[in-house]
């Protein structure tokens, strides 16, 4: 049996009094296990959560368990420390090598792979379940290689189809050194969350998609911190009230933190937020899509956790490549496009000074003049 497996199992009562990871229940803290349970499942609830039957709960990931100490090298467990910390995270949309440097170069230290920007840098595509799990790992292993310690998160989509191919999708984002993913509940033929006409599987489906990533974080030998973000796009189609129990329903499954998407006013992201705590809550802002253009302060104080940006790279790139496009063509020269930037000044925001300096310390001579 996979080891994640052993969260959700059913209670055996007993009177030893300890609580069992895995059986919990939402109407009760008095659970209890076997003494012959292994000593890492007997626990005590958690402050931050009591345990309850059917309930996830993992001692290890306990967000108390992230608070002090020195940011990790380890970016998942960066940015468990990062949402066990206060303050908001603020993790700007990316859509290549060039949005992620320029991310960094304004001193980000969380970074968001859109789903729809990854489709669109890649494939020049619109965001309607065209781009492939191989498409998003192979963007997210470069977009982590270039600072391994900063935390990316990055789109699932709906995890690309049943329950191995969720868990398959955990491993290759692991792999690749993603920190979070997160997962959605839209039918695989799947959209732009600020498109019209989405469509939502059943609840059943939804939380399964969950367990099957948590169950897979779970196994991964040496003990994941991995970041499992459970999304709802049902507030459109369904309602608010069935996307906050669907988020209640995820996170009781395992999930991390919770995102509720096309949200559309800031009282009804504080009523998600009330209603899910202490689950951390992701908001997604668009300029001009279905939720209000928050600030990263205002998001803060409305009480999320995570603010992403999906869209910011890849549109501030249609505009600028559109007029510099536009400007080649009218005039024969790209001189005003390029406002003064030469080539070195280019290649020193893709990270010309590292390379050198690397050479250098090596004993090369490869990049003595560039």
């Amino acid at each position: 049996m996979a080891p994640g497996l052993d969260y959700y199992r059913s209670p055996e009562p007993t009177q030893a009094p300890v609580v069992q990871v895995v059986a919990v229940d939402r109407s009760s803290t008095d659970t209890s296990s076997t003494d012959s349970e292994p000593s890492d499942r007997r626990l005590t609830p958690s402050p931050e959560r009591p345990l309850k039957p059917g309930v996830y709960y993992n001692p290890r990931l306990d967000p108390k368990n992230f608070i002090d100490g020195p940011l990790s090298y380890d970016p998942a467990t960066r940015l468990r420390q990062m949402l066990a910390r206060p303050g908001i995270v603020v993790a700007p949309g990316i859509c290549d090598g060039i949005s992620a440097r320029c991310a960094l170069e304004a001193g980000f230290d969380c970074l968001y792979q859109s789903g729809a920007a990854t489709t669109a840098s890649r494939l020049g595509m619109p965001d309607l379940a065209i781009a492939t799990l191989n498409d998003f790992v192979q963007s997210a292993q470069m977009v982590c290689g270039l600072s391994p310690t900063t935390p990316v998160i990055a789109d699932a989509d709906t995890g690309f189809g049943g329950t191995a191919m969720v868990a398959r999708t955990v491993y290759q984002y692991a792999r690749a050194g993603v920190a979070a993913m997160h997962i959605e509940d839209q039918v695989q033929t799947k959209r732009c969350g600020h498109l019209m006409g989405k469509q939502v599987v059943s609840r059943e489906e939804f939380v399964t998609r969950i367990r099957a990533a948590v169950i897979a974080r779970d196994s991964i030998p040496g003990g994941s911190n991995f970041v499992i973000i459970g999304r709802t796009d049902s507030a459109q189609v369904l309602g608010m009230d069935e996307a906050i129990t669907r988020l209640k329903l995820a996170a009781d499954a395992g999930a991390d933190v919770c995102f509720i998407e096309g949200v559309k006013t800031s009282q009804l992201l504080t009523k998600t937020i009330e209603a899910l705590k202490p689950k951390p809550v992701l908001v997604n802002v668009i300029s001009g899509g279905l939720t209000p253009s928050f600030t990263c302060k205002e998001a803060e104080v409305l009480g999320a956790k995570i603010i992403i940006f999906s869209l910011v790279s890849c549109v501030a790139a249609v505009h600028g490549i559109r007029a510099a496009m536009q400007s080649l063509k009218k005039t024969g020269t790209d001189f005003t496009s390029a406002q003064g930037m030469d080539p070195k000044a280019f290649f020193e925001v893709m990270g010309l000074s590292d390379v050198v300096e690397l050479d250098a310390r090596a004993g090369g001579t490869a990049f003595e003049v560039v």
